[in-house]
């Protein structure tokens, strides 16, 4: 292998990193599956692995006012996985733009099988809250790979006047190391409302695969923050809208396509 080809390697080698989870008894819902929002938890732990193998874990952005949110995320579940089996997660660095960064995450069982994916949306922030632009180092290490799409959007209809409604505030738990509702926690809210407002529809919708979520976090939920939520169906896809107390601002944003919810389009 020439000097060349030897700095490729090293340099694809840095873009991936992989590791694999046991899915644990308490990860796992009624029905003994691992629960959609572990995939998001996973995808987050081992973008996290990756950023400390490099060099740059908490510490590193601590020491520069330096914080990285989740702004959007595509999770796509092609497979349900049993509680007690192991899994194979992979994250990759597949584009970067000023001031955001782009993960593909693959999740995978032990024998190759595929069992889902995630994109995810992340930005960078200061120490005053605003965006800032990545760090010069980043695009060393990564090849300055140049991501054109925007961020992604998830734009929702005004939510109609029949949508189920309900009331909750962030409790302790549902906090994470950055002190606000952790992003796989909205996930458990969208979840738990189609379940609420869909019945056996709704528990259909969430228990089929494939199944798609598009989500955006537009405002992150602090803690004892009151929210409302809101969830409704059209057209075969469940809608959700969760805002602040008020309702004068969405902090997030979702979307739900699965199987069960084409198929009863078709039937219907």
């Amino acid at each position: 292998m020439t000097t060349g080809e030897t700095a490729a390697a090293i340099a694809r080698d840095r873009l991936a990193f992989e590791t694999s989870y046991r899915v644990r008894f308490d990860e796992a819902g009624p029905g003994g599956q691992l629960r959609t929002s572990g995939f998001m938890r996973y995808a987050q732990d081992v973008a996290w692995q990756h950023s400390a193998a490099l060099g740059f874990g908490r510490e590193w952005y601590a020491e520069r006012g330096l914080t990285w949110l989740v702004r959007a995320a595509e999770l796509e579940i092609l497979a349900d996985v049993p509680m007690g089996e192991d899994l194979v997660a992979r994250t990759a660095v597949v584009g970067m733009r000023r001031v955001f960064a782009r993960r593909r995450g693959d999740f995978r069982r032990s024998d190759g099988t595929p069992i889902g994916w995630v994109n995810t949306d992340w930005v960078l922030i200061d120490a005053r809250g605003a965006l800032t632009r990545l760090p010069a180092i980043f695009g060393e290490l990564f090849g300055a790979q140049d991501h054109s799409g925007l961020v992604g959007r998830l734009p929702l209809p005004t939510t109609p006047d029949g949508a189920a409604r309900h009331r909750f505030r962030v409790r302790p738990h549902e906090l994470d190391p950055m002190a606000h509702a952790n992003n796989a926690i909205y996930l458990d809210w969208l979840e738990e409302s189609v379940l609420a407002t869909g019945g056996p529809a709704g528990e259909s919708a969430i228990r089929s695969t494939p199944r798609r979520y598009r989500m955006e976090f537009a405002m992150a939920a602090e803690p004892e923050a009151e929210l409302e939520a809101a969830a409704w169906s059209a057209d075969g896809v469940w809608s959700y809208r969760l805002t602040s107390g008020d309702g004068s601002i969405d902090l997030y944003r979702g979307r739900l396509e699965s199987a069960a919810t084409k198929e009863s389009m078709e039937t219907g």
